[in-house]
């Protein structure tokens, strides 16, 4: 370990000590969107000496993942994660949030949480952890923590410049795979980040594109927006299989009679549609503020075509796509057999794309077309009218669409 690494890491023994308490459930921070860390002064603009960062350094990107639980998402983050060396990848930084704000609340309060989520957002984008921080749990301590979630989803997160010495008796979750690391030091993280050409964010928690507006058009952040869709049916039967204590109302209605169309699972599905659906139909529509920052890419495209739309995704982004990437690709598309694991990252695309019609049962399939038909017409997917055509897998539900 170099001289720079020992400095950034705090005393060991207080760490330790404070690092084997038995985690608990911390109070959830206060928000008020006036008392972010990031915010403009009276003339509209950023205080010029908040940050390092003033304005774009030239050719740095900022990527923002969008989509729902169970759309590939934690596959398709891998297209941008093995990139390698000029690559900062986050996987779902705003679980912590999301859960700090749960249990505040006994459930997440959508209204205040866009706008934290959109924070944060700004904050790690420009990496800055310090918001981050107030959310994770146990708090970090000297900014050291064990409880960053999916920390070895990141490659960024387990390079040699960020690997602080192991602290004995004290457990990571999330630990390293590739090197043997201790908590992970913030301090650190943030140096990584800050030394790398382009940073991008994994996440399924924002969905209102519309509250991301100040996000795009922060001056120092050059932001392209990915929106990953998937077949709202296909989404259901992998969820009541991924999430099956949270599902039994619906495996309980594949067994027992019909569907309660006004059951508040039932709403709960159609609003999540909705949402994903405005959010498309607004980037879609090109406003000003999204002009060539928004892209919609269909998951069974991918699954289809992985190069080609793992290429056109890049393109998109104005990052060219090292070979490690394409290597990747190549490798963990043409599987022999699926990986294990609710979010395993290798599978054998093109055959995964519809293998969800056969678990599913069709009058569950007709709920979800009924609550979401609108979004499944805008996104090219079409509608089964008997179990017989569910089943048939010759009888292709994917319309050939081209999107921005």
């Amino acid at each position: 370990m170099n001289p720079k690494q020992l400095a950034a890491v705090p005393n060991l023994q207080s760490v330790e000590l404070t690092l084997r308490r038995s985690p608990q459930t911390e109070p959830p921070v206060p928000y008020n969107a006036s008392s972010a860390l990031v915010l403009m002064d009276d003339n509209g603009s950023y205080p010029e000496d908040m940050f390092a960062e003033n304005g774009i350094q030239a050719g740095r990107k900022h990527i923002l993942l969008m989509a729902t639980t169970r759309t590939g998402s934690s596959f398709v983050g891998e297209f941008f994660n093995q990139q390698g060396g000029n690559m900062f990848y986050l996987f779902e930084p705003l679980w912590h949030v999301e859960r700090m704000l749960s249990i505040g609340s006994s459930g997440t309060n959508a209204s205040t949480s866009v706008w934290v989520y959109r924070d944060v957002l700004q904050h790690l984008f420009l990496c800055n952890f310090s918001m981050l921080e107030r959310f994770i749990s146990p708090p970090p301590q000297d900014h050291v923590t064990p409880a960053l979630f999916r920390r070895e989803s990141s490659k960024a997160l387990c390079e040699e410049q960020v690997c602080s010495p192991v602290v004995k008796d004290v457990f990571e979750r999330y630990h390293c795979k590739t090197r043997r690391c201790g908590p992970l030091n913030l301090t650190l993280a943030s140096e990584v980040c800050l030394g790398k050409q382009h940073r991008v964010i994994k996440t399924v928690r924002v969905r209102q594109l519309d509250t991301l507006r100040s996000l795009v058009e922060d001056p120092r952040l050059d932001i392209k927006l990915i929106q990953l869709v998937r077949d709202p049916r296909a989404i259901l039967a992998s969820r009541m299989v991924a999430f099956a204590r949270k599902y039994q109302n619906w495996k309980s209605w594949a067994v027992n009679g019909d569907v309660p169309i006004e059951d508040d699972e039932v709403k709960r599905l159609e609003g999540n549609c909705n949402n994903i659906r405005i959010s498309a139909e607004l980037g879609l529509s090109q406003p000003k503020w999204l002009k060539n920052r928004y892209m919609l890419v269909r998951y069974e495209d991918i699954a289809r075509y992985p190069m080609q739309k793992a290429a056109e995704m890049y393109n998109f982004t104005g990052i060219p796509m090292m070979t490690q990437a394409r290597d990747w690709i190549l490798k963990n598309t043409h599987s022999s057999t699926e990986a294990s694991g609710v979010y395993s990252t290798q599978k054998n695309s093109s055959e995964q794309v519809e293998k969800w019609r056969l678990s599913i049962p069709f009058k569950l399939a007709q709920v979800v077309q009924k609550v979401c038909g609108p979004t499944m017409k805008l996104f090219g997917y079409r509608f089964v009218d008997s179990e017989q055509t569910l089943l048939d897998r010759s009888f292709s539900l994917l319309e050939q669409k081209q999107f921005i």
